[in-house]
């Protein structure tokens, strides 16, 4: 699980409800007692039911989870239910619907690229990049997690990855060689991945042998290239391939033998439906 602080938690809560539910206390009904049932319409992986919890929990309700992320259900499960006074059910209802559904949403297309990668290379991994909605990362992450992804590079601290903007502003931008050599002396517990636009700078790329070298905006048949490139180098770089790389294309790059594949995809993904049912105890 990935924890969510309380200020996290009463960011999403006082996004929707910082005044209180003006409905509810104009019809005078916040003490009364009611249950609130979290179901998902479709079939489906779930994704988000901590962090609803969570929401919920900070309420002062006690809500009973039913259903754990990364789980797949049938159509009409109920994933989280609880009871409560009004005034909680209603300032917790949109709040924890929301992050379910956006969730569930990342989390099944993520599942869907991951099943189509494995069907055509059993070991694919599906990893998804930083370029989430600003706001949602750790979100994104909780989701792509339970949809059977993992992550490329949460931020820039995280990992080492040489972009053609980074080489831009180097001395000698096209020495490969000069580059992965200073970053195995700076950073000799990480891994190093280069990115290269074009065949031939994986054609150069190779004989400075990084970790990974990440194919960005690569076609199917540049991809199958550059393996042809690598495997002439005798080098043990990994090939990953980026940019575009979607629920539709997955499958087809998967095909090439390539392991690795980053996208940015899911976190746009539209979300699932899901029903709320309040109804009085």
């Amino acid at each position: 699980m990935l924890y969510f602080s309380d200020y996290e938690l009463d960011t999403f809560l006082l996004e929707d409800a910082y005044r209180g539910d003006l409905t509810t206390r104009s019809l005078g009904i916040g003490q009364h007692k009611g249950k609130m049932v979290f179901k998902r319409k479709q079939a489906g992986r779930v994704a988000g039911v901590e962090v609803a919890h969570a929401l919920l929990t900070k309420l002062g309700l006690q809500p009973v989870i039913h259903i754990e992320d990364g789980a797949d259900v049938d159509a009409g499960t109920i994933l989280l239910e609880v009871e409560g006074k009004a005034e909680q059910l209603h300032t917790g209802w949109k709040a924890a619907q929301v992050v379910l559904e956006w969730c569930c949403g990342v989390a099944q297309y993520t599942a869907d690229m991951v099943a189509q990668v494995q069907l055509a290379n059993p070991n694919g991994i599906v990893a998804c990049t930083r370029k989430s909605i600003p706001g949602t990362r750790k979100l994104a992450t909780a989701a792509v997690l339970a949809g059977g992804g993992h992550i490329h590079r949460a931020g820039l601290s995280e990992t080492l990855l040489v972009f053609t903007n980074h080489r831009r502003l180097c001395q000698e931008p096209e020495n490969w060689q000069q580059h992965v050599d200073r970053l195995r002396q700076q950073a000799p517990e990480n891994k190093i991945t280069v990115e290269a636009d074009t065949l031939d700078q994986v054609a150069e790329l190779v004989k400075a042998a990084p970790d990974i070298i990440q194919l960005d905006k690569f076609s199917v048949a540049e991809v199958l290239q550059s393996q042809q490139l690598l495997a002439k180098s005798g080098q043990q770089t990994m090939l990953s391939v980026a940019g575009g790389i979607n629920r539709n294309n997955a499958a087809e790059y998967a095909r090439t033998g390539v392991t690795l594949f980053i996208t940015s995809a899911p976190y746009y993904a539209a979300p699932e439906d899901i029903k709320v049912i309040i109804t009085p105890i």
